[in-house]
């Protein structure tokens, strides 16, 4: 029988990695509903989709690069917590 709850952002992922490997300086945030976070990281690497294509036509392109970096880090960032909630939803559903 399948749970009714509705699957949403852990809150686990983070990013942002700063000059120590172990610290990062942003985090997804919990309790977001599934399609939300979906749309928003797919707008994010909509765009970064756009300024790597910029970055790659530009003879100066690496301020579109780092943009597009940080931008890819950010959408992925989003699906892998959203992973994070869809796998929690199928440990419910197999008990």
């Amino acid at each position: 029988m399948s749970n009714s709850t509705p699957i949403k952002t852990q809150g686990f992922v983070t990013f942002g990695q700063c000059a120590d490997p172990e610290l990062t300086l942003f985090r997804v945030n919990a309790d977001v509903p599934l399609q939300q976070a979906l749309e928003q990281a797919s707008t994010l690497l909509y765009y970064a989709k756009k300024l790597a294509l910029d970055a790659a036509m530009e003879e100066q392109g690496e301020r579109y690069a780092w943009a597009s970096h940080f931008l890819a880090e950010m959408g992925k960032a989003v699906i892998d917590d959203v992973g994070l909630g869809v796998g929690e939803e199928g440990s419910r559903e197999r008990l």
